[in-house]
């Protein structure tokens, strides 16, 4: 009888938070980029403590143009250790991980936000009538029927991504020097690729922006598109919202 109750003693000990007040656990890639503030691997950007882990080998490479095979399991483990630390939701820095929505929801014990895809079907439920919402991404040739499909996406939303040869694209995919992230022409490739994309689709009446290192660069799309900017950091902080004390 001792025995059995030292037993379920150690097993409740076990489940308990090892830190107390933490919110929400984030996946990161495996990168080396420059994180500016206002995007979810700044901390900077966050109100609450938050709890970051490294899923390695997962690099923006395998995630974005390899889909992520062979990374589930990794990413379970990253983030059973984050629970098992206290955390009380799950989220990732790549919305490209939509890919593994249902999987981690299914495996895991807490609520998981992978992307920030997850908002355009509410979006378009929002918008007026005749009105679409429109997805801008960090590559378009990468962004596949299957990850619309796995967050419930119609697979006709206007996507855009940004231009192969962008400096956008070559700094947070890890091609280019960290200090090569020039602030300045980042936001005026955002500003460009916004504008593009609300012109080729006049039906567009907003924009969710998939990769979690553009939240920085909407007030700018904002402001030179004249359209509702939904990102990453904005579905947190409701999310935060909903799991905090």
């Amino acid at each position: 009888m001792l025995a059995t109750l030292t037993t379920m003693n150690r097993l409740n000990i076990a489940t308990r938070p090892v830190v107390h007040g933490l919110t929400l656990g984030v996946l990161m890639l495996d990168t080396e980029f420059t994180r500016f503030p206002g995007e979810i691997g700044n901390a900077a950007t966050w109100s609450v403590p938050l709890q970051f882990k490294i899923v390695r080998g997962a690099t923006p490479e395998r995630v974005i143009e390899d889909q992520g095979r062979g990374l589930l399991d990794p990413f379970v483990e990253a983030a059973q250790e984050l629970i098992d630390l206290g955390v009380r939701g799950i989220t990732t820095s790549c919305g490209f991980l939509a890919l593994f929505q249902r999987e981690l929801s299914a495996r895991l014990s807490v609520p998981v936000a992978t992307s920030s895809l997850l908002q355009v079907p509410m979006v378009e439920r929002m918008l007026p009538a005749g009105k679409r919402v429109a997805i801008l991404t960090i590559n378009r040739a990468a962004l596949t029927d299957a990850h619309l499909a796995a967050v419930g996406v119609d697979r006709t939303t206007p996507i855009a991504g940004m231009p192969p040869d962008s400096l956008f694209r070559r700094v947070f995919t890890d091609q280019a020097q960290p200090e090569e992230a020039d602030f300045a022409i980042l936001e005026r490739e955002m500003v460009e690729a916004s504008r593009a994309l609300a012109a080729a689709h006049p039906e567009v009446g907003a924009i969710v922006f998939e990769c979690t290192n553009m939240p920085p660069f909407a007030a700018a799309v904002r402001k030179a598109t004249g359209l509702p900017v939904f990102d990453m950091v904005n579905m947190l902080r409701w999310f935060i919202d909903a799991i905090a004390d």
